[in-house]
């Protein structure tokens, strides 16, 4: 018998390091390629509706960037996680809440307006995202329990919590039974950036302001590197005086944080209002986003760009092709498969190993005979 061993590689290449994304990406084109042929569609025909027809004009353009600012915002914020060995799979569900924690000002005081709303919104969803994340940190911290669990199970609570508020005590009472809440106040809708050309907003402009930050701390600053040693070796960073709980709540808290301006910047700039669904997985792929760009801040920015393509490109094939909505979500999930097994292999080899056969246990009966031979 043989079976297949994984070998942690002494140095891992820097070269595939590099280029790992761009064969993931590739591997998942040649994926794709393959699942259009199986569904009668000519693949060039297919991926040309896929990845160029949607950003073909200027005002395509501006939906791209609305919908990556939200996946930049969140990976760049789980990067950090990912770097201190931490791992926030509960983004989708401090979205949710920054978004329903900024939207308390417009739906509980529709007639508060001025300059003073909007700032006051973004900051308390920051708070609301910061705030939820800290449960499944205090958890980890104060009793030692599975991060993952604590931070997915949580995503359930605050999108039933959201379903509860849009038909229960936040519904519009002018809104003719929909569930969702009253539509946003001019002072409350984040401010377009060109809107002669696209509705693109100020989120992306957040995004990249986020990226940059959070680039110049990993890389220049000490937090950045108590991040990085607690996250290569917890024992090494107790002994330099890094302290573990410490960073679970300031990982996960800016995690949280941004998690919650992006929340609070997509009902803001593009919903208006509060409705039972407000992301279409936003949180979840920032997942791939993180991984995909190497969990660089930088790199996460186009890798942001990328998936959402492939938001565009599901909406765009779904017309154009008739094919279903759940194509976006297939090739996300072959994306992180790919890189994901790309990085595997740039840090270990596979070894076939093969499996020895036992020696059968001797007849009992038989070694009595022996025994009385001799």
């Amino acid at each position: 018998m043989m079976r297949l061993e994984l070998v942690k590689r002494p140095q891992r290449s820097a070269l595939f390091s590099a280029l790992s994304p761009f064969i993931a990406f590739a591997l998942t084109l040649i994926a794709g390629a393959i699942l259009f042929a199986l569904l009668g569609i000519d693949p060039v025909s297919a991926f040309y509706t896929y990845f160029i027809s949607p950003i073909s004009e200027v005002w395509q353009l501006h939906e791209l960037a609305i919908k990556a600012a939200p996946l930049i915002l969140i990976a760049v914020g789980l990067s950090v996680c990912y770097r201190a060995n931490i791992w926030n799979i509960g983004a989708e569900g401090q979205f949710t809440l920054g978004a329903i924690v900024g939207s308390m000002v417009p739906v509980l005081y529709p007639e508060l307006e001025g300059p003073i709303v909007l700032p006051l919104m973004l900051l308390m969803g920051m708070i609301g995202g910061g705030l939820y994340a800290a449960i499944p940190a205090y958890l980890k911290a104060r009793f030692n329990t599975n991060e993952i669990l604590t931070s997915l199970m949580l995503v359930y609570v605050s999108q039933l919590f959201l379903d509860w508020l849009v038909r229960g005590p936040w519904r519009d009472p002018q809104g003719h039974g929909f569930p969702q809440t009253v539509q946003f106040n001019d002072s409350a809708i984040l401010p377009e950036l060109m809107p002669a050309s696209g509705r693109a907003n100020w989120g992306f402009v957040f995004a990249l302001v986020a990226a940059v930050v959070v680039w110049i701390m990993m890389s220049r600053m000490l937090k950045g590197f108590e991040v990085r040693v607690l996250g290569s070796s917890p024992r090494a960073g107790r002994f330099a005086g890094f302290g573990l709980n410490r960073m679970i709540f300031f990982a996960f808290i800016l995690s949280g944080a941004l998690a919650g301006l992006a929340g609070i910047s997509v009902v803001s700039g593009e919903i208006n209002q509060l409705k039972p669904v407000i992301s279409p997985g936003y949180g979840f792929a920032a997942i791939i986003v993180a991984f995909l760009g190497r969990l660089n801040p930088l790199g996460i920015v186009a890798a942001g760009l990328v998936l959402a393509l492939t938001y565009l490109g599901g909406e765009a094939a779904q017309t154009a092709l008739g094919v279903s909505d759940k194509v976006a979500r297939v090739f996300q999930g072959m994306l992180l498969f790919f890189v994901l097994g790309c990085d595997t292999l740039i840090h270990y080899r596979i070894r076939l190993v093969g499996l020895r056969a036992k020696a059968p246990a001797p007849d009992p009966a038989t070694a009595g005979k022996l025994g009385e031979a001799h």
